[in-house]
């Protein structure tokens, strides 16, 4: 999102909330390339969103108008800019059924309260599928309005391409494709008459007050029962212990009972057809994301996905031949480089990670943990201070004020020009010779304002133009802030 972009942002947030925004902060990125503000005034506060594509945000908010309307938990639309691509939606807060997991699944035991929780998740689900499938508009659906078989074949595709070639591993291409074919048409004998979330997983739903909200279903669309039930269960990092995913398996099917009649052995059947393709399209992901984009977090999910896999290959039979697909599965399985160690460390390795800084000169030019002596270091003190005025001394880099003043009154933007080509040359040749590690630091007088809209503009030049890893630092505003991210 650009500084004018931001501006319209907050000036969406003033005219709901009716007062000004006094901090405005990204949240760490995830899986998507939508960008997340935290706004907070006085009295209000609201989560912003910045997203290029315009028919996923239209599906997103349709979605969940609908999904209000008839009482499930989903987060309110306060107000949306469509040209300028940005909303608003409620601020649910950060504590998501994945992290309540990890706070309370250890040493090997799932308590009952995580039991609970997951058994009242589990209780909405079947109303999004089927009560809220009456009166969707599905002409909104993103980018299909079926999980048909198109759309099937673009997730095993996306394995195919983003997982099985980057990973090597090795496949008769046509008789692959075939079974791809066979497989699909299995699914589809499924009843597949309901609304499908998508990606209903942990990551996905918010926990507010031990009630759980749900989010992302902006790529729903028609489809089975089954799919959505094993993307919560067969999450990967989550790790569920089995007998729990069976146990949470009879409980779904107890509580779709209560809405419709089922036919138990043929839902089942049909449940590992599904558990299995969304494994597959959640290991393309990892795939894209780690092999190629070189975001080693995803890579961290490969051995949970390859675990999953080595169950259903030793305890479950499909009603169908699908022989070359199962060779290329059994390799994935029994290779040792998709242990927890090997799988990161193999594809890591030589990423360049250029860990970008700002900082006062009061407290010193930071150190370089990397041990390679420091990087660049560039002096911001040349370029007009805005802190020397009042109406800016409590605001910094973020702030629309400061980047207007910065933008229209100081050279800045030459100064990073050359910055650019400086460092646009270092970066290229570090890449071509696997270089690991580079330091860049802004510094200024107060490490509030120069600095801190140079850092922030490096982060966005290098993230546009290079495939490496970026760690960002605000070391003056981490004192009373927390501001830090790391990007790839």
């Amino acid at each position: 999102m650009n500084p004018e972009q931001e501006k319209s942002l907050i000036h969406l947030f003033e005219n709901w909330a009716d007062e000004k925004a006094q901090n405005i902060y990204q949240l760490p990125s995830s899986g998507s390339y939508r960008e997340y503000y935290r706004i907070q005034g006085n009295k209000q506060t609201a989560l912003g969103v910045f997203n290029r594509d315009h028919k996923e945000t239209r599906a997103f908010i349709e979605f969940a108008h609908h999904f209000r309307s008839i009482g499930l938990n989903v987060p309110r639309i306060y107000a949306d800019d469509a040209k300028n691509n940005i909303y608003l939606i409620e601020d649910l807060g950060d504590l998501t059924l994945y992290s309540y997991l990890v706070n309370n699944f250890k040493n090997g035991i799932f308590p009952d309260k995580l039991i609970d929780m997951y058994k009242k998740v589990i209780a909405y689900l079947p109303r999004f599928q089927i009560l809220a499938d009456k009166g969707l508009n599905y002409s909104f659906c993103y980018p299909r309005s079926k999980f048909d078989k198109r759309s099937m074949l673009w997730d095993l595709n996306y394995f195919k391409y983003y997982f099985l070639k980057l990973a090597k591993v090795s496949f008769n291409e046509e008789e692959l494709e075939n079974d791809f074919q066979t497989f699909c048409d299995f699914l589809l004998q499924a009843d597949c008459d309901y609304f499908l979330y998508r990606d209903f997983q942990s990551r996905n739903i918010l926990l507010v007050d031990g009630e759980p909200y749900f989010i992302d279903f902006q790529g729903g669309r028609k489809g089975a029962l089954q799919y959505d039930i094993a993307s919560l269960l067969y999450d990967a990092k989550a790790d569920i212990p089995q007998h729990l995913r069976d146990e949470f398996l009879d409980e779904y099917i107890r509580q779709v009972s209560r809405y419709l009649t089922i036919d138990e052995k043929s839902f089942r059947e049909f449940y590992w057809g599904y558990v299995l393709i969304r494994i597959m399209q959640a290991m393309g992901s990892y795939g894209f994301r780690g092999f190629y984009e070189k975001k080693e977090h995803f890579l961290k999910s490969i051995p949970y996905a390859v675990a999953n896999l080595r169950f259903i290959l030793n305890n479950v039979t499909l009603p169908i031949e699908i022989p070359a697909l199962w060779q290329a599965l059994t390799q994935i399985v029994e290779s040792s480089k998709f242990s927890k160690n090997s799988v990161v460390t193999s594809v890591t390795s030589s990423v360049l990670k250029v860990q970008i800084n700002s900082f006062s000169y009061r407290n010193g030019i930071p150190a370089d943990p990397s041990g390679n002596g420091g990087g660049f270091v560039f002096d911001c003190r040349g370029i007009p201070n805005p802190g020397r005025y009042e109406k800016y001394k409590s605001l910094n880099g973020h702030h629309p004020e400061v980047i207007k003043f910065l933008k229209e009154e100081t050279d800045i933007d030459e100064f990073l020009d050359y910055v650019y080509a400086i460092v646009d040359k270092t970066i290229s040749n570090y890449i071509e010779r696997q270089f690991t590690n580079l330091m860049v630091s802004f510094g200024c007088t107060g490490g509030q304002h120069r600095s801190v809209y140079c850092a922030e503009e490096l982060a966005r030049h290098l993230r546009d133009k290079f495939r490496i890893q970026i760690e960002l630092n605000h070391t003056a505003l981490e004192n009373t802030s927390g501001l830090s991210e790391i990007h790839s």
